[in-house]
């Protein structure tokens, strides 16, 4: 067939008016609704551009559990509704992926763990119920640590992002195993940080995600994988239908790859009046309209005060000596790895101090360096790096006496009350039962690293021990809170605390306090490696931490920050 100059020419001229196909490779929330709303892309077409993704990657990097098999269909209900000139909220027709203890009743939901394998709940989590109500499209539930990390502590700990119904996750930004004797069991190379997953919206499988905290679990897989997030204050979402660790920190919060669309997401998921299922929910009010994005100024840097914390979190502190106890270096340490605090990396000091220069820059006022009393005292007893969190066999009955049972104890009484609201439909129905059931079922792989932290919380008893939790209860709140990080902000007139990554999450954690985390910098993977293997650099963000209920705050910190830095890059090995 002979094609003329001039068709050529009318198909080029068509093409170039033709608007180009939507890219969903680190597309924010605000590109996607332009788009939407601009008929340029329909919800079926993101969410169908998001599942090629998946098909192209999931292999490599193991972080998804299941695929919500009706996700199609409800894109195509979200695009009606959209016709028909109904937008439900912000995330109308948006796909957002769910840490795999997020129960949904329409979506299998296993903690992954093999007890719950193809469990279908019979409720959906109240915070998935506002998404929903916000117009978002669930579209997978993402792999996680097992029941997030509350298996298998000392004498085998459970690698991060490790769970039995999908083995390891990998960090996209080297999705590679580790080749070191030792660790050459399948685990990743670059670690991916704490029990949620953020390897999803790293590689840009989906908009964002909901991970759940309990101490570090959205910080250090954000941190790791290049993420913004907010760890809310406990209670500002509700936790009903989140598989528990204990009610006393935990916390689910929004995962994603900008400030922007962090603040969209916890505005999605608060509720906006107190939930009944979780008195919590009534400690801090929502903004009006639950926009959390009206916070975000660029200028949002002049004039707050952020005081940066060296002891223990830059710098190895100068710790008591604890008679007829353990040495300094038992307790909870620059992000949990050891009582005095691990000195940064040449590396990761030489970011910090590009960040504080930053903050300056943008009019900030940088008080350095501010003293958090429960860190610098002498008194052993009343010293937060010195009292840890019990785990594993380490810290049985009767050698716990120097850690807190908070965990241990939480655990088995909010397991074993999450286990009976799902009924007669439980898989289990008491943490002894799982316990029970995991020993056997070891040889289908349902406990590979043991289930130390399970046993530690089951021997506790609820009536005897509960004198004993709440002196626990106590002193965390007093360490960490009281004498912690509001005594040093009030002392100090501060606005924020700047932790290097996800440093402060421990001591954020004990009073539920919230922190905001964005992108900055690439470190080295720090660590000896086998002769040819060269390990890929490894991200690096700022937290900045405040009180309770100072989220409006900490995300115009955050945000006025990321806009004078720009730093996240997506990862190569998933373009």
């Amino acid at each position: 067939m002979k094609i003329t100059i001039a068709v050529l020419l009318a198909a080029s001229v068509a093409a170039l008016a033709a608007p180009a196909p939507f890219n969903v490779v680190e597309a924010g929330i605000p590109e996607m609704r332009a788009a939407l709303e601009a008929k340029r892309l329909t919800s079926r077409e993101l969410v169908t551009l998001y599942l090629a993704r998946i098909g192209m990657y999931e292999d490599k990097l193991h972080c998804i559990i299941t695929v919500n098999p009706n996700a199609l269909k409800e894109a195509d209900e979200r695009d009606r509704e959209r016709a028909q000139g109904r937008v439900r909220g912000p995330l109308h027709g948006i796909p957002i992926a769910l840490k795999d203890n997020v129960l949904t009743h329409d979506i299998v939901t296993t903690g992954g763990a093999l007890a719950f394998e193809g469990y279908m709940p019979p409720y959906d989590a109240t915070l998935v119920k506002n998404l929903r109500d916000a117009g978002a499209i669930i579209i997978a539930k993402t792999g996680l640590s097992e029941l997030a990390n509350w298996v298998a502590g000392a004498p085998t700990p459970m690698p991060g992002n490790y769970n039995a119904v999908r083995g390891f996750g990998f960090n996209p930004y080297d999705p590679r195993k580790d080749p070191r004797e030792g660790s050459n069991d399948g685990r990743p190379v670059l670690q991916t940080g704490g029990s949620s997953s953020g390897v999803g919206t790293a590689a840009n499988f989906w908009a964002g995600n909901v991970g759940s905290e309990t101490s570090g679990s959205i910080l250090s897989p954000s941190n790791q994988t290049m993420l913004a997030a907010v760890k809310p204050t406990v209670g500002r979402i509700s936790r009903y239908g989140v598989i528990p660790i204990t009610a006393d920190q935990d916390t689910a919060g929004p995962m994603a790859k900008t400030v922007t669309d962090a603040a969209i997401l916890l505005g999605a998921l608060e509720s906006p009046a107190p939930d009944p299922n979780d008195a919590a929910t009534k400690l801090c009010t929502p903004p009006p309209g639950r926009d959390y994005t009206k916070f975000l100024k660029a200028d949002g840097l002049k004039g707050a005060r952020i005081g940066i914390p060296r002891a223990m979190f830059y710098e190895r502190a100068k710790l008591p000596q604890r008679m007829g106890g353990p040495e300094p270096g038992a307790g909870g340490g620059r992000g949990g790895r050891g009582g005095g605090g691990d000195p940064l990396t040449p590396e990761q000091a030489a970011a910090m101090t590009e960040a504080i220069e930053i903050l300056k820059a943008q009019g900030a006022i940088i008080v350095d360096s501010v003293e958090i009393p429960s860190i610098a005292t002498q008194d052993p007893d009343k010293n937060f790096a010195l009292w840890g969190q019990c785990s594993g066999l380490n810290n049985v009955k009767g050698k716990d006496a120097n850690c807190s049972v908070v965990l241990k104890y939480g655990m088995k009484r909010d397991f074993n009350a999450f286990l009976a609201t799902l009924g007669p439909s439980a898989p289990v129905k008491t943490l002894t039962e799982l316990r029970e059931w995991n020993i056997t079922h070891i040889s289908a792989g349902a406990i590979r690293f043991g289930q130390s932290q399970l046993d530690i919380s089951d021997e506790m008893d609820l009536q005897a021990d509960r004198a004993r939790y709440e002196h626990d209860r106590a002193k965390d709140i007093e360490l960490a809170g009281t004498n912690g990080i509001d005594a040093v902000m009030k002392a100090n007139q501060l606005d924020a605390l700047l932790f290097p990554g996800a440093s402060g999450a421990a001591i954020a954690a004990k009073p539920g306090y919230p922190t905001v985390i964005v992108p900055f910098a690439m470190v080295p993977n720090a660590g000896t490696f086998p002769a040819g293997f060269v390990p890929k650099p490894s991200p690096f963000g700022v937290s900045f931490t405040g009180m309770a209920c100072s989220e409006p705050k900490l995300l115009e910190l955050g945000f006025a920050f990321e806009k004078a830095t720009k730093r996240r890059v997506p990862p190569e090995a998933v373009p």
